[in-house]
């Protein structure tokens, strides 16, 4: 069983530095036994990067839509986790207005990172929140998953306007902002499950320095550069931009060129 000494050991081995900024993709299950539960491991997080930018997905893709149109940020549980929906009850802890594809952020800069989210149509937009990852220099570290939960590779997919990655006819959904109006949008969705493909990458990004593997608790984890994540799949792209679903197996020379 883990203690909260021994999950801030591990932090700190991964090279990890309080000031960062991290995005945190979790399974609490892979983590293993804690003394305290996921409590203690949102504790030891919270602790560790408070002079940092602490940030987990809150993700409501999968009730937010046409039949329930409208995401209240107050009440709207995260479809992607447990953690995540703890994380969001904390005090501190700052929710971004993306209907879809929000972000809790903690830290003392957090309150800029997520502004204006609720002006997204599309799930991870050019210069929105998950975009503004690669330009703060943000650490992605995946806690037990793999890249098919990077979010943050979509943000190449819309930077490239990659056919067939959203729907065509928009949705007609709302925001429940901080003063209880709504703010209408004409939102696209995603089209698919591309991100099921997403793990064809997995060793180019290992080979150029993306991303490398490391464990906390029980699980083994992956600690990608958002920078490096962004570079790495726009080189391929640039080779072919439909690769992740035309291709079986992904092309070394493509990334080794």
């Amino acid at each position: 069983m883990y203690t909260a000494q021994q999950l801030t050991q591990q932090l700190r081995a991964m090279g990890l530095k309080p000031t960062d900024a991290v995005m945190i993709h979790s399974s609490m299950k892979a983590i293993g036994e804690v003394q305290g539960r996921a409590d203690t491991v949102l504790d030891v997080l919270m602790s560790y990067f408070e002079d940092g930018l602490l940030m987990l997905p809150t993700h409501t893709w999968a009730t937010v839509n046409a039949s329930h149109p409208v995401f209240d940020p107050r009440t709207e549980p995260s479809c992607v986790g447990l953690l995540t929906n703890l994380f969001l009850r904390r005090p501190g802890v700052i929710r971004s207005l993306h209907p879809t594809h929000s972000i809790a952020a903690y830290g003392k800069s957090a309150a800029d990172f997520v502004r204006g989210e609720e002006k997204a149509t599309t799930p991870c937009p050019p210069g929105g929140a998950w975009d503004r990852l690669r330009q703060i220099n943000a650490k992605i570290l995946l806690i037990g998953v793999t890249h098919v939960n990077n979010t943050f590779i979509h943000v190449v997919d819309e930077a490239f306007d990659v056919p067939g990655r959203l729907v065509q006819t928009p949705a007609a959904i709302s925001v429940r902002m901080p003063d209880g109006s709504l703010l209408p949008r004409a939102y696209y969705a995603h089209e698919g499950h591309v991100s099921m493909m997403f793990d064809k990458l997995r060793q180019a990004y290992e080979e150029l320095g993306a991303a490398r593997n490391v464990r906390f608790g029980d699980a083994a984890c992956i600690l990608c550069d958002a920078r490096g994540i962004f570079e790495v799949t726009s080189k391929v792209y640039r080779h072919d931009p439909m690769c992740f679903t035309s291709l079986e197996t992904i092309p070394q020379e493509w990334w080794k060129d």
